[in-house]
């Protein structure tokens, strides 16, 4: 059997982002002040946005980023999705498939919200990531500050749960 064979039939059946060419961002210009141009288009102010974007990729939840950025959840989970980050939706696509309905205007609200099988809470956070789309530039400018935040590995060994596994970056230059 061939490889033409093989992926005879074989189609794509969604879309990727292209991100392009990895970039390296040495602006050193601090994230709130490359997203004061976009605040209009943020639901909090750029400096929670900035202080929400290094929590939660740092690994804390939305919550305690919300916590550290003095914003409620909601604002929170807003704000990450407008920069960009994925997974803030509570709902599962086939739920997200029913706030689309909802908004085509094909179901009614109270069975769309007992469809989705959440809460109010979470039912309006998915209406906001569905008429809402991440900004761009702001997207943008927070994928540049994660690429350049810190090398790979850096303050692993600090007790964390992988220890020493992936030793010193110091020599690595």
């Amino acid at each position: 059997m061939t490889l033409s064979e093989i992926a005879d039939g074989v189609e794509v059946t969604s879309r990727q982002r292209d991100r392009g060419v990895a970039v390296a961002d040495d602006t050193e210009t601090p994230l709130a002040e490359r997203l004061s141009d976009h605040a209009e288009s943020l639901p909090c102010t750029p400096e929670a946005t900035a202080t929400l974007v290094d929590a939660y990729t740092a690994g804390r939840s939305v919550g305690d980023a919300a916590r550290e950025a003095g914003v409620s959840p909601m604002t929170a989970a807003k704000a990450l999705h407008r920069c960009g980050v994925a997974g803030v939706c509570p709902l599962s696509p086939t739920g997200r498939d029913v706030v689309r309905d909802w908004l085509a205007g094909r179901t009614a609200r109270s069975e769309a919200v007992e469809l989705t099988g959440g809460d109010e809470a979470d039912f309006a956070l998915a209406t906001y990531v569905e008429t809402h789309d991440p900004v761009d530039a702001v997207a943008e400018a927070v994928d540049a500050q994660v690429a350049g935040s810190a090398p790979l590995g850096d303050g692993l060994g600090d007790g964390g749960p992988l220890g020493d596994a992936l030793g010193s970056t110091d020599g690595l230059r």
